[in-house]
Protein backbone atom coordinates (compact mmCIF):
# COMPACT_ATOMS: atom_id res chain seq x y z
CA UNK A 1 0.00 0.00 0.00
CA UNK A 2 1.18 3.32 -0.88
CA UNK A 3 0.85 6.29 1.09
CA UNK A 4 0.84 10.51 0.11
CA UNK A 5 0.68 13.42 2.61
CA UNK A 6 0.50 16.96 1.75
CA UNK A 7 0.30 20.68 3.43
CA UNK A 8 -1.77 22.91 1.84
CA UNK A 9 -1.95 26.55 2.89
CA UNK A 10 -4.12 29.65 2.82
CA UNK A 11 -4.49 32.87 4.13
CA UNK A 12 -7.74 34.36 3.62
CA UNK A 13 -8.47 38.11 3.19
CA UNK A 14 -11.70 37.61 4.74
CA UNK A 15 -12.35 36.75 8.44
CA UNK A 16 -15.12 33.54 6.82
CA UNK A 17 -14.41 32.56 3.23
CA UNK A 18 -15.22 29.14 1.64
CA UNK A 19 -12.42 28.47 -0.85
CA UNK A 20 -13.38 25.08 -3.53
CA UNK A 21 -10.45 23.13 -2.61
CA UNK A 22 -11.20 20.18 -5.30
CA UNK A 23 -8.37 21.56 -7.83
CA UNK A 24 -5.79 21.20 -5.44
CA UNK A 25 -7.29 17.64 -4.15
CA UNK A 26 -7.09 16.23 -7.29
CA UNK A 27 -3.61 17.27 -7.75
CA UNK A 28 -2.68 15.79 -5.11
CA UNK A 29 -3.99 12.69 -6.11
CA UNK A 30 -2.57 12.75 -9.67
CA UNK A 31 1.08 13.05 -7.65
CA UNK A 32 0.17 10.65 -5.58
CA UNK A 33 0.18 7.71 -8.18
CA UNK A 34 -2.75 6.12 -6.06
CA UNK A 35 -5.59 4.32 -8.32
CA UNK A 36 -7.85 2.71 -6.03
CA UNK A 37 -7.55 3.79 -2.21
CA UNK A 38 -9.29 6.59 0.30
CA UNK A 39 -8.48 10.45 0.50
CA UNK A 40 -8.30 12.17 3.68
CA UNK A 41 -8.68 16.15 3.68
CA UNK A 42 -8.64 18.10 7.13
CA UNK A 43 -8.41 21.50 8.54
CA UNK A 44 -5.44 21.00 10.68
CA UNK A 45 -6.73 24.37 12.81
CA UNK A 46 -9.33 24.48 15.57
CA UNK A 47 -11.39 27.84 13.63
CA UNK A 48 -11.60 25.99 10.00
CA UNK A 49 -13.50 23.33 7.97
CA UNK A 50 -13.24 20.98 5.36
CA UNK A 51 -16.50 20.07 4.02
CA UNK A 52 -18.10 18.60 1.08
CA UNK A 53 -21.17 20.25 -0.79
CA UNK A 54 -22.23 22.35 -4.08
CA UNK A 55 -20.43 25.29 -5.66
CA UNK A 56 -23.33 27.56 -5.74
CA UNK A 57 -23.16 31.14 -4.41
CA UNK A 58 -26.25 31.12 -2.88
CA UNK A 59 -25.88 28.43 -1.01
CA UNK A 60 -22.27 29.44 0.71
CA UNK A 61 -24.56 32.75 1.39
CA UNK A 62 -27.06 30.94 3.01
CA UNK A 63 -24.23 29.01 5.06
CA UNK A 64 -23.55 32.03 6.10
CA UNK A 65 -26.44 33.94 7.26
CA UNK A 66 -27.37 30.00 8.74
CA UNK A 67 -24.30 29.97 10.85
CA UNK A 68 -24.35 33.58 11.86
CA UNK A 69 -28.19 32.76 13.56
CA UNK A 70 -26.69 29.39 15.03
CA UNK A 71 -22.80 30.84 16.39
CA UNK A 72 -23.01 34.88 15.75
CA UNK A 73 -19.77 36.68 15.63
CA UNK A 74 -21.00 39.66 18.26
CA UNK A 75 -21.37 40.96 20.56
CA UNK A 76 -18.01 39.44 21.74
CA UNK A 77 -19.20 38.96 25.59
CA UNK A 78 -21.41 36.42 25.15
CA UNK A 79 -18.55 34.26 24.78
CA UNK A 80 -16.93 32.49 28.15
CA UNK A 81 -13.84 31.89 25.54
CA UNK A 82 -13.96 35.60 24.28
CA UNK A 83 -10.97 36.65 26.98
CA UNK A 84 -7.54 37.39 24.85
CA UNK A 85 -9.15 36.26 22.17
CA UNK A 86 -12.79 37.01 19.96
CA UNK A 87 -13.37 34.15 17.70
CA UNK A 88 -15.29 31.32 20.04
CA UNK A 89 -18.04 31.81 17.48
CA UNK A 90 -15.52 30.48 14.85
CA UNK A 91 -14.72 27.56 16.98
CA UNK A 92 -18.61 26.83 16.83
CA UNK A 93 -19.16 27.35 13.01
CA UNK A 94 -16.23 24.46 12.48
CA UNK A 95 -17.80 22.30 15.37
CA UNK A 96 -20.74 22.53 12.63
CA UNK A 97 -19.37 22.00 9.22
CA UNK A 98 -17.20 19.02 10.24
CA UNK A 99 -13.18 18.66 10.53
CA UNK A 100 -12.46 16.45 7.55
CA UNK A 101 -13.75 14.87 4.73
CA UNK A 102 -13.09 11.19 3.32
CA UNK A 103 -13.28 10.71 -0.59
CA UNK A 104 -13.27 7.58 -2.28
CA UNK A 105 -10.77 7.20 -4.73
CA UNK A 106 -11.73 5.19 -8.03
CA UNK A 107 -9.84 4.14 -10.97
CA UNK A 108 -7.57 7.36 -9.92
CA UNK A 109 -10.46 10.11 -9.54
CA UNK A 110 -12.08 11.14 -6.53
CA UNK A 111 -15.69 9.14 -6.45
CA UNK A 112 -17.87 12.04 -5.96
CA UNK A 113 -21.76 12.23 -6.46
CA UNK A 114 -23.33 14.61 -8.44
CA UNK A 115 -22.26 18.40 -7.87
CA UNK A 116 -20.22 17.27 -4.73
CA UNK A 117 -17.05 19.69 -4.26
CA UNK A 118 -14.62 20.05 -1.31
CA UNK A 119 -13.90 23.29 -0.02
CA UNK A 120 -12.25 24.77 2.55
CA UNK A 121 -14.13 27.30 4.97
CA UNK A 122 -12.24 29.49 6.86
CA UNK A 123 -14.29 31.01 10.21
CA UNK A 124 -11.45 33.21 11.77
CA UNK A 125 -9.09 34.08 8.53
CA UNK A 126 -6.34 37.09 7.46
CA UNK A 127 -3.74 34.24 8.83
CA UNK A 128 -1.99 31.23 7.47
CA UNK A 129 -3.51 28.10 8.08
CA UNK A 130 -2.77 24.48 7.16
CA UNK A 131 -4.87 21.55 5.25
CA UNK A 132 -3.67 17.94 5.22
CA UNK A 133 -4.00 15.57 2.39
CA UNK A 134 -3.35 12.31 3.35
CA UNK A 135 -3.99 9.26 0.83
CA UNK A 136 -3.45 5.80 1.23
CA UNK A 137 -4.15 2.75 -1.45
CA UNK A 138 -2.68 1.32 -4.35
Amino acid sequence: MKSYRKELWFETRNRREYINITRDIEVCLAESGIKEGLCLVNAMHITSSVFINDDESGLHHDFEVWLEKLAPEKPYSQYKHNGFEDNADAHLKRTIMGREVVVAVTNGKLDFGPWEQIFYGEFDGKRRKRVLVKIIGE
